[in-house]
C-alpha cells in the first residue's frame, strides 16, 4: 500500500495540531500565540477618567503579612489580577515583568492573585518572575472593581484611573512607557 504525499502532510499537520493539546510544546505554543495576539491597552480619555474613592484595601504581601493599600496613596500604581492556571495570565506576565524591570523604583506594582502561596511561589520560580506578588483577601472591600483575570489598572498620583484593561494586554510598549513617564514626573 502506497501512502500519498498529501496523506503524509495531513498526518504531520494533525500531529502538530494534536501536540497543542497533549504535550508541553502545546503549552508553550499557546503561550506564544497569546503573546502574539495581545494588544496594547487602551488609555481612558481624561474627561472619562474616574477617581478611586479611597485607598482603604487590605491585602497580603509575599511574606503572607497583611498590609493596607493606603501606603500607595500619592504614588503611580500598576495593578494586575492574575491566576497561574489561566493561560492568558501566564502569557501576559512576561510583559509585566519587563514593565516592572523598567519602572520598579517609580511605580507601585500590585500583581494580585487569590491563589495559595506555595503554587504561586513555584510558578514564579519556574518562570523566573521577580515582580512582587500580592495576595487578594477574598471578600475584602476594594476601591475598584476586581475584574476577572487577566485584568489591570494604571492609577495616577491623585487616584485617577488611566487604564482599565480587561483581558490580556501587551504592557511592554512605548505607549505605556510614555504614559508612565508622564505620570511619574
Amino acid at each position: 500500500m502506497k501512502i500519498s504525499k498529501k496523506t503524509i502532510i495531513n498526518i504531520v499537520f494533525m500531529a502538530f495540531v494534536l501536540s497543542f493539546f497533549v504535550t508541553p510544546l502545546g503549552y508553550h505554543g499557546k503561550i506564544l500565540l497569546n503573546r502574539i495576539f495581545s494588544f496594547r491597552p487602551h488609555l481612558i480619555e481624561t474627561a472619562k477618567q474616574q477617581q478611586i474613592p479611597d485607598y482603604n484595601w487590605k491585602l497580603k504581601n509575599a511574606e503572607w503579612e497583611f498590609f493596607n493599600f493606603e501606603k500607595s496613596k500619592g504614588n503611580v500604581v500598576f495593578i494586575n489580577f492574575w491566576a497561574s492556571w489561566r493561560l492568558p495570565c501566564a502569557a501576559e506576565l512576561k510583559s509585566i515583568q519587563n514593565l516592572y524591570d523598567k519602572y520598579e523604583d517609580k511605580v507601585d506594582f500590585y500583581i494580585i492573585t487569590d491563589e495559595e502561596k506555595l503554587p504561586v511561589e513555584e510558578f514564579m520560580t519556574k518562570n523566573d518572575f521577580t515582580f512582587p506578588v500580592t495576595y487578594l483577601i477574598i471578600g475584602e472591600r476594594s476601591p475598584m472593581p476586581i475584574l476577572e483575570p487577566p485584568s489591570s489598572y494604571i492609577i495616577d498620583k491623585k487616584g485617577y484611573i488611566w487604564v482599565e484593561q480587561e483581558g490580556i494586554a501587551d504592557w511592554d510598549n512605548k505607549r505605556i512607557y510614555n504614559l508612565l513617564n508622564e505620570l511619574t514626573n
